[in-house]
């Protein structure tokens, strides 16, 4: 037979209402001491909610709707399983939708889920530019997680994406390259705006002016990285070191670099950003930042039950920063260049450059 809350409560001897504030987001905590005995006891005698019986007493069904616009993207997984594992810990259930970056299938999905009597939604990835008039409508708390672009909302999780972008120029700075291109993303993306000024940024903090010429726009593809660099080697004087906004265009910056016969690191160093799968199976392995997916899910779910539990303190938007994932693409796996073996290459690095720009 299950356990119930009062045998729960009964062997902890307490309260049943302790219990309860015990095993959910109550406005009235208990003390910790006290939650954690409750929690160990509910886990030895497997204790299991009545989701019914909760829901009809709080008005709450411990259910959270995860939207994601497509599921199978690089990054959407990694995100909902931090969600998923935090709602776990609260004694709440997801249920996932995919819209396929369809408004509509969006739309129906709001409504699905508010048909269910969810305690909230979760946004992964949202591409809606404007406020979505259905939300107003539904009376809900939610949150988004890694919003590509559009309008901004009070409640976002995402990734630090200006100290990204800083930590990976500094890094080349520090291994003494002081002309470095950028393969920046798309307009219209928050990651391409705010990883331009982490770029700017780092380079300031040398000194260094921002130079638009060494500024190339891309598409997170691996062909733009690959047209992006070949314009940059074209340059009268053509940059020492590319950072790229993701790892693909990386990617296609390190083909150009070897196809005009120059090599990575020793002639031009490159770096890229959200440390995908592929950035650590390309040979040279690619230098990186991480793109915290599973912390961005953990927090995205943090911040959803807060507004669910009625928490009244204020609830910034939360930005979580990456790491710097050093590899040979930017040098050896400390990171560093000699510089001395980097001098040595200058004069045929010089030739290699003066040919390309004849061509």
């Amino acid at each position: 037979m299950p356990v119930t809350l009062h045998e729960l409560a009964k062997a902890a001897d307490v309260s049943i209402s302790t219990v309860s504030r015990s095993l959910t987001n109550s406005t009235h905590p208990v003390k910790e001491e006290t939650r954690q005995k409750i929690l160990n006891l509910a886990h030895e005698l497997n204790y299991r909610p009545n989701l019914v019986a909760r829901s009809l007493r709080t008005d709450q069904t411990c259910m959270v709707g995860i939207v994601a616009d497509n599921i199978c993207s690089p990054f959407s997984p990694m995100i909902i399983r931090g969600i998923q594992d935090q709602l776990k810990k609260e004694g709440y259930f997801g249920i996932i939708i995919n819209t396929d970056w369809d408004p509509q299938l969006e739309m129906e999905a709001i409504h699905e889920l508010i048909s269910h009597s969810i305690d909230g939604i979760i946004f992964v990835e949202s591409w809606l530019r404007e406020t979505n008039p259905n939300l107003e409508l539904v009376n809900k708390p939610y949150v988004f997680v890694h919003r590509l672009f559009g309008a901004s909302y009070q409640y976002t999780v995402g990734p630090d994406e200006h100290y990204g972008a800083w930590l990976s120029v500094t890094h080349l700075l520090k291994l003494g390259h002081r002309r470095i291109g950028y393969i920046n993303g798309p307009d219209g993306w928050y990651a391409s705006t705010e990883r331009l000024v982490g770029y700017q940024e780092a380079l300031a903090s040398y000194g260094i002016s921002y130079n638009p010429a060494l500024v190339e726009r891309g598409d997170w593809e691996v062909q733009s990285g690959y047209s992006s660099t070949h314009k940059l080697l074209k340059l009268s004087k053509p940059p020492d070191a590319i950072f790229a906004a993701n790892d693909l265009m990386a990617l296609g910056a390190i083909y150009a670099v070897q196809e005009a016969g120059l090599r990575v690191p020793e002639d031009i160093a490159v770096s890229g950003y959200d440390d995908r799968e592929i950035a650590s199976i390309v040979r040279p392995t690619i230098t990186t930042v991480t793109l915290p997916c599973y912390d961005m899910g953990q927090a995205s779910a943090q911040m959803l039950l807060k507004l669910v539990s009625g928490n009244s303190d204020p609830i910034e938007p939360v930005r979580i920063k990456g790491k710097l994932v050093i590899r040979e693409s930017s040098g050896d796996k400390e990171g560093k260049i000699a510089l001395k073996k980097m001098r040595s290459h200058t004069t045929p690095r010089r030739l290699l450059m003066r040919k390309l720009v004849d061509k």
